[in-house]
């Protein structure tokens, strides 16, 4: 974590970082585990009726999604994928109160996660795979297609470029049909994107503090 990067807890008690470079925070500050936990797992992981699901991830941040991804899929085997052009360090990540969230009673599980190799698949246990990639998302490479793709960029005014056309082709091209993308922005011009492509999307109830998120379906 740089100097100027800070720890702070947001109103569920869970960790998030501020990003002074572009005043903006990895998690909402309204409740870090909440937001994942409706964004992420409630919207798209709860909606796959598989048991064997291929995720892909677009920023892999604090681990925070792949770690309650984990807890919440005991009963169906995950392949997990990805992305993050800057990495937190070791450090950082076991200052995060994650780790001690449910009682600790899968600390192990989030450490596993930040030790894994960049670039190995690696077993984090019995029914989670994961890959870790270090890339820029629009030079990511995939050579299978997901059933899921949290897309957890910074926010579209932070960071435009990772919110581009090009990226939601990208997107689109890596999911199953019928596969499900999903994510915390509700904003009209990547609702409209994400349509001109080929999405089905719908606008649905979105965590609290924000009033609607998106959730993209592949016809």
């Amino acid at each position: 974590m740089s100097q100027q990067q800070k720890i702070i807890t947001s109103e569920d008690g869970s960790h998030t970082i501020f990003v002074p470079d572009l005043d903006e925070h990895y998690h909402s500050t309204h409740g870090a585990i909440q937001e994942s936990m409706h964004v992420f797992i409630e919207a798209g992981l709860k909606q796959i009726q598989k048991k064997e699901i291929s995720i892909l991830e677009f920023g892999f941040g604090t681990g925070l999604n792949a770690f309650l991804t984990s807890i919440n899929s005991a009963d169906k085997k995950i392949y997990y994928h990805t992305l993050e052009k800057y990495p937190i360090d070791i450090s950082t990540a076991n200052k995060l109160n994650y780790k001690t969230a449910f009682e600790g009673k899968y600390t192990d599980i989030f450490i596993r996660l930040h030790e894994a190799e960049w670039e190995k698949e690696t077993d984090i246990n019995k029914n989670f795979r994961l890959l870790k990639t270090k890339c820029d998302f629009k030079n990511a490479l995939f050579n299978k297609k997901y059933d899921l793709i949290y897309f957890d960029a910074f926010a579209p005014e932070k960071q435009p470029l990772l919110w581009s056309k090009d990226i939601f082709q990208k997107t689109y091209d890596a999911l199953n049909k019928s596969g499900i993308l999903t994510t915390y922005c509700a904003k009209g011009v990547v609702r409209r994107l994400m349509q001109e492509i080929g999405f089905k999307v719908e606008r649905i109830p979105g965590p609290p503090g924000k009033r609607e998120m998106i959730r993209a379906i592949k016809h």
